[in-house]
């Protein structure tokens, strides 16, 4: 999976925005509801750099992986930074984002979610 297969796949999940941050900070990020679940670097030399939120009991585990880190500023929250997403499995990096994006969407009110889903409050 490259990246561009990757972002087509953030953009696929229900209600999901996207924004476009120029400088200084040129990342790419993935929302619903307003609460993020993918970040994108846009600039080089991270171009390849993608950031999710995972579970707690697997950021031990992924962190010590090869090409994985604790995402910048964010991994005191569980997120994690796959340096190349082309080297990382593909069914798994799946799973990941599916999980982050859930994940979004379950901190969001109920009122957030009816807003969202276009019901009546």
């Amino acid at each position: 999976m490259n990246t561009q297969q990757l972002q087509a796949r953030c953009r696929a999940f229900a209600q999901a925005t996207e924004t476009l941050h120029g400088s200084p900070s040129n990342i790419l990020v993935y929302a619903v509801g307003g609460k993020k679940f993918a970040y994108f670097k846009t600039s080089e030399p991270e171009i390849n750099r993608f950031s999710l939120r995972v579970a707690p009991e697997l950021f031990l585990g992924l962190t010590g992986m090869p090409g994985v880190k604790p995402a910048r500023y964010m991994g005191r929250f569980h997120w994690v930074t796959v340096v190349d997403v082309c080297s990382f499995p593909h069914d798994w990096l799946e799973q990941l984002l599916a999980w982050s994006y859930r994940k979004a969407r379950a901190s969001l009110s109920k009122a957030e979610l009816a807003a969202l889903d276009g019901e009546a409050p």
